[in-house]
This record gives structure tokens, sequence and C-alpha cells, in this order.
């Protein structure tokens, strides 16, 4: 064909015309992207919505690392050969077996309904046809159960892999590790909701996106072998193998473009839980305005990065569409007419209707060979896309791991001498020539490196019940920064402790110390087992439940009942909590936002009676009781002490004086000291 398009061209010619045209247009489109995001981001405010520390650069690609980390979650979302998701595995394999078994039988039907209505053979078409029709409720139902199979293999994945990260989020306090000592992700929700979401329906479409296409190859390869020849189908899977690679290749940016998609959706999303979580302080401030504009900043960078990836997806379309399915498609047809168009083919001593129930057969038999290699080739966008959610999602898996074992990465504060001993073990002289005389008075601040002591160092935890002790232990925040350099005080059952110090000095940290949030870098602490020692906040939590979920909280109405606790005895708390009212206005059963239902006074009541029921040898209350009356406050301590519970509180108010035996005073200059309370007044330094 000499002429092509009102052009005079060869077919070698144009061939190299609409190769030439392709690659201009990709080189065009890949350079006005660049250009668009270069100038968005140049004009684009950053918004900073976390102090984490993000790390090293996480590399994301298609290659060795992401095979073994893939491996690695497929065996989470998979345990064994006996579990469900490796039957419904089996099942998709065998429907996507049985479709493609009743695709050439379709196929081979097809071609004689054709051959027998050129022949214009009635008894003939009229069998055919009757095969078709007793062939459609296989096709339907293998195609439906494909569909189920896939879906429910979906599922199944998203459950494995969910509960297998909160069984790690949700022990050894990892979720608060997470969002306090560790710096490596900020949004955990994301992760874990949204991107397990996506990771397990992309490996499923990636399944069965590859396997029935690879499945296709190997059977149409097989039946054009015996019909045209091995050359035929061999030089298919030739240019198969030659597309494949060069558009695995140009996709190589669609791993780091997802894996930055997937942040930028954690980012816009914390900004609109941000604002539901405060926004009474926001109403206060009318600073609707400004709320707005931090959202629309960060939405606006999510937007700018999804115009870039939209650019890029045009233009990596274009070029699949060319070469997966269009030239691939062209290449079938030059394949398939070679045994017929040569000078001795063995066709020549064919029929005509010989001859085009063979072309018809090989051809339709061809096409989806191509069809299924285009859909090869074309799965290597799927796997970009997937190396970048397996990539954030192993990451997650790995920090929660760190942080089970008490591993912590987050970016310090840097110390001032870095090289210097601790001072405080130094002799003056040695102070003068390690630089660190004059700490104190010059500010400095001390760090975990001024001790000698990284974020792995560790002391030593004694499980005791009957007293709380701290030997030699410096209150460190997770930053590095120091805020009492030797903590020193020892406190038997039966003593109630009442603590007092400014703002800011380091009360709340040895709370945390001793509740284990917070590690303890060095020295030993002597304390109850975690049972025993109850703490209870300035604002309460409320939990989603009934009435009575709050007060039996964290236990559940069946760990009531092994406790053979009774309503009865629950009514007994909520009288000595001074909550009888309320109990009479909503009942045990009564489902209701209890954090807006109930009042400031009632829900510090209701902390109260939750430490009634639990019982434990030791409470931390921690301006618990700021917004109940006096007289109400002295019943509840005395009902703290008929029940054997030792106190340690934080308060200001000086009634509380004669309910505690012992004071531990934070000073200004990072000095802690246990005083004796007597006769009810304050003690004097």
């Amino acid at each position: 064909m000499s002429e092509i398009i009102g052009l005079d061209l060869t077919p070698s010619q144009a061939g190299v015309a609409v190769t030439g045209v392709t690659a201009a247009i990709y080189v065009i489109l890949n350079r006005v992207n660049n250009m668009k995001l270069k100038a968005l981001q140049s004009n684009q405010a950053v918004v900073c919505i976390s102090d984490k520390s993000t790390g090293k650069e996480r590399k994301v690609a298609v290659d060795q690392k992401f095979f073994a980390s893939l491996v690695k979650l497929y065996k989470v979302c998979c345990p064994g050969v006996f579990c469900k998701e490796f039957g419904l595995t089996l099942s998709v394999a065998g429907s996507l077996i049985a479709r493609t078994w009743l695709d050439i039988l379709s196929i081979d039907n097809a071609t004689r309904i054709e051959s027998a209505i050129v022949a214009m053979d009635q008894e003939l078409f009229r069998k055919h046809i009757t095969f078709f029709i007793t062939l459609m409720p296989f096709l339907a139902i293998t195609n439906n159960v494909l569909k189920y199979s896939l879906s429910s293999l979906q599922l199944a994945f998203r459950v494995r892999l969910t509960k297998y990260l909160y069984d790690l989020y949700l022990q050894k306090l990892v979720y608060y590790k997470m969002g306090n000592l560790d710096g490596r992700i900020a949004n955990a929700d994301q992760l874990l909701t949204q991107d397990v979401e996506k990771f397990s329906q992309t490996i499923t479409d990636l399944y069965s996106n590859i396997s029935k296409p690879i499945l296709d190859i190997a059977i149409y390869a097989t039946k054009l072998t015996r019909v045209l020849g091995a050359h035929t189908p061999l030089a298919m899977i030739g240019y198969m193998l030659l597309s494949g690679g060069v558009l695995t290749r140009l996709r190589k940016p669609v791993s780091k473009m997802t894996v930055e998609e997937q942040r930028l959706e954690g980012e816009y999303r914390f900004v609109n839980s941000r604002l539901i979580t405060y926004s009474e302080e926001i109403a206060f401030y009318e600073g609707s305005s400004f709320e707005k504009m931090t959202i629309e900043k960060v939405f606006n960078k999510l937007v700018t990065h999804l115009k870039s990836m939209i650019l890029f997806r045009f233009s990596m379309g274009y070029l699949d569409n060319i070469v997966a399915k269009y030239v691939a498609t062209l290449v079938g047809f030059y394949i398939v007419s070679r045994p017929f168009l040569a000078s001795k083919s063995r066709f020549q001593e064919f029929s005509h209707s010989a001859r085009l129930e063979d072309y018809y057969k090989s051809g339709r038999m061809l096409l989806k060979m191509a069809e299924a290699m285009g859909r090869v080739a074309l799965a290597g966008r799927e796997l970009s896309r997937l190396a970048g959610l397996t990539s954030r999602v192993c990451e997650l898996t790995e920090v929660l791991e760190d942080l089970k074992s008490d591993k912590f990465v987050r970016q310090q504060v840097a110390s001032s001498n870095t090289s210097a001993p601790a001072s405080k073990d130094l002799s003056p002289d040695a102070k003068k020539l390690a630089g660190t005389e004059n700490n104190d008075e010059e500010g400095q601040e001390l760090t975990l490196a001024s001790f000698g002591l990284t974020l792995q160092s560790r002391g030593h935890t004694i499980i005791s019940d009957g007293h709380i002790k701290f030997d030699n232990v410096p209150l460190i925040a997770p930053n590095g920064s120091v805020l009492i350099e030797s903590l020193n005080f020892e406190v038997r059952h039966g003593q109630n402790v009442l603590v007092r110090g400014s703002n800011g000095c380091g009360k709340s940290s040895l709370f945390r110390v001793l509740g284990g949030l917070w590690p303890v870098f060095s020295g030993t602490v002597i304390k109850p087992v975690r049972r025993n020692l109850f703490y209870i906040p300035q604002k309460p939590y409320m939990t989603l439940g009934t009435f009575r979920d709050q007060l039996i909280y964290p236990d559940s109405h069946e760990d009531m009942r092994r406790k053979h606790v009774k309503d009865a005895d629950l009514e007994v708390i909520i009288e000595q909590a001074n909550l009888t009212r309320v109990l009479q206005t909503h009942g045990w059963n009564k489902l209701a936002e209890w954090i807006d239902v109930l009042s400031g006074g009632e829900k510090q009541r209701m902390a109260m009676a939750r430490l009634f029921y639990h019982r434990p040898q030791w409470a931390i209350l921690d301006e618990c009781s700021s917004q109940i009356s006096v007289d109400t406050e002295c019943q509840l301590y005395d009902v703290c002490a008929q029940k054997g519970i030792s106190l340690i509180t934080v308060s200001h108010r000086d009634t509380l004086w004669q309910h505690h035996q012992k004071c531990l005073k934070f000073t200004d200059d990072r000095q802690v000291r246990l005083l004796d309370v007597v006769d009810g007044t304050e003690p004097q330094m």
C-alpha cells in the first residue's frame, strides 16, 4: 500500500513517522508536566503540620527490595495453605482457568457459526447456536464467581492485614509512642485505613491482571503453534518483552508519586480532623479564616500533586495505547498474515471456506494473545503503584515492630557540648575545664548527649507492689531535653503525696515515666504492676458506650461479670461519687456522647467513680478535681482512704494538705525534694 492517509509513504516510512511523532509528543508532555509542577511548587506556601522528622528518604522502585517487602506482607495476608485467603486465591485461579477455556470454546464455536452462515448450512448453524446457548450459563457463572472471589479475596487480605497492624498498634502503648516518642510517621490513621485498603485492592487486582493474561498467552501460544508454527507466538512474546521493558522503565516515577500522594492525603485528613478536635477553642478565638487558609494551603498542595499525576498518566496513557495496544495489534496482523501470504504456503491447497475458518480462528486467538500481552505490559503501571503502597505499609510495620521493642527515632535537641561528660559527676575544676561550670547560670539546655546517653539508652524498671522509688533517674523528654537531672525519692503504700511546682517543671513528665509512657533512660525505677497504678487526668476521657461503660472503663460488661460485680455494687459506687441523680436521669444502658452530656464536674466525679470501681493500690490524680466543690472533694478523698488507695496528687488547693502525708516539691532550679506534711499544713523548705 503505497499511499497512507493521502501521503505517498511506504509502510516503513509511515512506521518511522509514527514513532517520531509519538516520541516528540511524549517529550513535550513530560516537559510541560515538569515545568508546571516546578511553577506550582515555587508559588506554593509550605504548611508545617507536624514536627516529626521523616529522616532518610525511602527509596521506592520495582526492585528486589520491593519484592522482598511484598512477600513479607503477603505472608501476613495469607499465612498458610489452610487459611481462607489461600482458598480464595485458588478459587480465583480456578475461575481464570475456566474462563480462558470457555473463551477458547467460544472462539471455536463462533468461527463455526460464521462458517455455517457463509456456507448457507442451516442445520450446522442451528447446531452451533444451540451449543452457544448451552454455553451461556457457564460463561455467566464463571464471570461472576471470578468477581465474587476477587472481591472476597481483597476483603480477606484487608481484614488480615488490618488485624495484624492493630495487634501491633494497640499493645505496649505503641499507639502513644508513635505519636509522642517516635518521629517517623505523622499520620498513622491514613496508613491504617486508606493505605491498607488500597494496598489490598491493588495486590488483588494485580494478581488477576497478571495471572489471567499469562495463562492466556501460554494457552493461545500452544494453539497457534499447532496452526501457524512456533515463530508466530514467539514473535509476539518478543514484542511483549521489549515493549513491557520500555514502558516499565518510563513508569518509574509512579512509585514515588504514589507515596507522595498518600502522604499529602494524610496531611489533608489531619488538618480536617484537627479542626473537629479543637472546634471549641477555634470558635472562641473566631479563627475560622485562619483555619480555612491553613486547610486551603494543604489542599492546594494535594491538588498540585494530583494535577502532576494526571498529566503524567495522560502522557503515559498515550504511550501505553500506542505501544501496548495499537502497535501490538499491528504486529499481530502482520504476523498472522505471513503464513497465508507466503509464496509457498500450505494454505494454498485449502478451500476458500477452510482458509477462512483457519484465519478467523487463528486471527482471533492471536488477537486475544495480543490483548493479553498488552494487559501484561500495562500491568507494570499497577506494579509501580503497588510498589509505592507496599513501601508505605512496610514502613508502618517496621516502625510498629521497633516501637514494640522500645526503639525510637526522633529529631533530638542538639547539645551545646555533646562530648562533655555529665556535669553532675565532675569536680568544680573539671567542670571549668569541660565548659559546663556555668550551664545553669547561662540557661544552656541539658540534653541526652550531655549525660552520655542516646534515645536507645535504658535504665532499670523493677515491678514491686508496696512502694514507689526513683533512684538517680533523670526526667528526659522524647526530644532529648533534660527536665530534671536526677530524681531520688521513695514513697510507701499508705502515704499520700501532694506534688507541687510551677508549670513546666516536670510534674506531668514524672507521671509519664511512672505510667510507662516515657522510657527510663537511666537509673532505677521501682513501681507497682500497671493494674495497681491508676491515672486520672484533668480532663477525663469519656468512651463510646453506655453510662455503665463510662464507670467500668476500660473493662467491658463481660469483664465486670467475671469479677462478680453487679449493678447494685455499681450503684453504691455511684452514690459515693455523688452521681446518683445522673444515674436516675439516664439509666445504666443509655447510649450518648457522654463528653457533651455530662458537665465538667460530673465528668471529674465519674473519673473518681472509675477509681473506686477498679480499686488499685495507687492512683495519680492530676488536677482531676478542679471543677468539684471543696466539700465533695474531701468526701472523695475519704472514700479513697477507706478503700486503701494511696494517692499521688497534683493540685494547688490548700484544703488538700490534710489528706496527704508527704509533699514532693519541684523547685525552679531543677531540684525535687520529698518533705513531710505535719498537721495538715504546707511544709517549709
